[in-house]
């Protein structure tokens, strides 16, 4: 028995919070009751028994103990926390999944005291590595990371991916919680209430493990909650068994219940099974015993960030990237870089030399990578996470809830398209722009050379949202001078004149075959308007409708698929002119060879350039 909590308190709380819950739900129509009602008891206990610490008028408070439920579904239950605290008043509950409510159906930033949206599962402890990280690392400051998993989400691999890098991490400041509460959607998870089975697992990756055999217990419970707070250079987690639908008779561990909300007549059946209830019942959190001042350093680039390269040098983009990052750190120190295993090939490893410490190998797991970049994204951090531009694909599902958390991430793609060479198909990013374009007000920036590069790359600490870089593997000559500047949404017209017939819209690699084009074609008295679309999203319409309206077709140009591509960036963009658009794109399945014969293979080099323009023209 645990002397040093108050029973009957708690006791009293959670039937206040359950009964929330069933109204709450019920009123709604729709929502996830039963799989609230099972972690009662662990949430109930962490709130209300002083293990969770938060100044709830300061949600942004940095020394803020940090909740997320990973298990997103019980929503409910983490709104029904803070109604006990006293910040959701029982009115404002009952907004539940209202179109005009903060109270959304799974957790996302519009409530205050929610960092991150959550919902898509085997997310939310990934997530808590990168605020882990940044509270023993970077801010260096002692607050926990508590994350909220259910059972049937633990056969998700990103969990996996978590739980590995986190004890690599020694991340003695996160404690997981697993509510095994056996039944999952459509009935037993694949472990049912085998507790041991996650034990034994989880162990084997070197976290500190707590067994609660009765997860309604409150001294089970904190007892688990006191050892685990106590833990030294090892990550934590509580596995408590559970009973799903705990509480009301008829839902006790019965299947067919999830993600059904009680009618009016279960709902008056299930209240008076709890009554008598206290809906009065006001209780603060324990605040956080000390303050630090760790919010933003205010960034200065009003000193100019020279650069060094020589017209015609040839750099790969990719390096310039890392060049980039090493340059920019000083006036951006809240960056932090991330990489899967390749930062050799990505060249972070230039930053990784020169700012270890704001450094951290994610090992090739690209799913905890974007997740933990998340993490560090809501911390106020600037992550910059680096891999092939193939392997974003994997990811796709963090990066796409990301966008719900207004994150502030910049995704780094490099090995991008055939360029990529003898690797073959499957190192070559293919799909990539159209993944990132995908993003709700993301930005999606594609180099042609090192200046460009540095200055997007510049470009994209300022901005405030996320950003995908693409990068090229082989080396390709300086372009541009270091004066110029490279706004997001801009792009660069490279050759002009009053002659021209065609406009060739390309970027990246396909910008120098445009430019070649542009030689040989002038040699025979054509001209054609070149234009850098260094910004594919956003994308510079002003200067496209120009080029639609003063020459006789647009021809676009790209080192990737047709679907969802800069083609399609472009046409869209013109949808309204009569201009013809002629879309070059990888139209082949791609295979191994030098990167100069793969772009002659998809008819995306000079002389097929060369062919369509003459086959507009003549």
């Amino acid at each position: 028995m645990n002397e040093n909590i108050n029973r009957e308190k708690l006791e009293k709380i959670a039937k206040f919070i359950r009964y929330l819950i069933l109204t709450s739900t019920t009123e709604a129509g729709s929502g996830h009751p039963t799989s609230c009602l099972s972690a009662v008891e662990l949430l109930t206990t962490l709130f209300f028994a002083g293990f969770f610490q938060a100044d709830l008028d300061d949600p942004q408070n940095p020394v803020n103990d940090r909740l997320i439920f990973s298990k997103g579904h019980a929503a409910p239950l983490l709104y029904a926390l803070y109604t006990v605290a006293g910040k959701v008043s029982i009115k404002q509950l009952l907004t539940l999944r209202k179109f005009s409510s903060p109270l959304e159906g799974h957790p996302i930033p519009s409530f205050p005291f929610v960092q991150v949206a959550t919902g898509s599962l085997g997310q939310g402890l990934s997530i808590g590595v990168g605020m882990a990280l940044n509270g023993k690392y970077l801010d260096k400051i002692p607050y926990r990371t508590f994350v909220l998993l259910g059972d049937s989400e633990m056969s998700e691999g990103s969990n996996w991916e978590a739980i590995q890098i986190a004890s690599y991490y020694r991340l003695d400041n996160l404690i997981g919680i697993i509510d095994v509460n056996r039944l999952g959607q459509r009935g037993e998870t694949m472990y049912a209430h085998n507790i041991k089975a996650y034990q034994k697992r989880i162990e084997a990756f070197g976290w500190r493990t707590f067994l609660v055999e009765d997860g309604h217990s409150f001294d089970q419970i904190s007892k688990a909650y006191s050892e685990a707070l106590k833990s030294k250079n090892q990550p934590s987690i509580i596995i408590a068994k559970t009973i799903k639908g705990k509480g009301i008779s008829f839902l006790e561990g019965k299947n067919g219940y999830h993600g059904k909300a009680l009618n009016k007549n279960q709902l008056e059946q299930a209240l008076k099974e709890l009554s008598p209830v206290d809906t009065m019942i006001k209780e603060e959190l324990k605040k956080p015993s000390i303050f630090v001042n760790t919010y933003p350093k205010s960034q200065n680039t009003s000193q100019k960030l020279s650069l060094s390269y020589k017209k015609k040098e040839l750099v790969s983009t990719r390096k310039a990237y890392g060049n980039a990052l090493v340059r920019i750190f000083p006036y951006f120190p809240q960056m932090v870089v991330l990489d899967a295993e390749v930062s050799n090939s990505t060249f972070a490893q230039i930053f990784k030399e020169k700012y270890p410490e704001n450094f951290f190998e994610m090992f090739i797991a690209e799913q905890n990578m974007a997740a933990v970049a998340l993490g560090l994204s809501s911390c106020k951090k600037i992550p910059f996470a680096s891999t092939f531009a193939a392997f974003w694909g994997r990811a796709f599902d963090q990066i796409r809830m990301s966008q719900y958390s207004q994150a502030n991430i910049k995704f780094i793609g490099c090995h991008a398209g055939v360029s990529v060479g003898e690797d073959g198909p499957s190192q070559m990013g293919l799909e990539d722009i159209a993944i990132f374009r995908s993003i709700l007000e993301s930005a999606v920036l594609y180099s042609a050379d090192a200046v460009s590069t540095e200055k997007l790359v510049e470009e994209a600490a300022k901005y405030q949202g996320i950003v995908y870089i693409r990068t090229t593997r082989p080396e390709t000559p300086i372009i541009y001078n270091e004066d110029e500047t490279f706004p997001i949404g801009g792009c660069k017209t490279l050759r002009q004149s009053e002659k021209d017939q065609v406009s060739v819209v390309a970027a990246g690699i396909t910008l120098h075959e445009a430019l070649k084009a542009y030689e040989i074609l002038k040699k025979e008295n054509i001209f054609i308007r070149v234009i850098d679309l260094y910004s594919v999203k956003p994308i510079d319409e002003q200067t496209l409708k120009e080029a639609a309206r003063q020459t006789k077709a647009i021809v676009t140009v790209e080192d990737h698929y047709p679907q969802g591509g800069i083609g399609e960036a472009v046409a869209s963009t013109l949808a309204q002119e009569k201009t013809p658009i002629f879309i070059m794109a990888v139209q082949k399945l791609p295979k191994s060879g030098s990167w100069q014969k793969l772009l002659q293979y998809e008819e995306i080099c000079a002389d097929s350039i060369v062919k369509k323009v003459k086959e507009i023209v003549i």
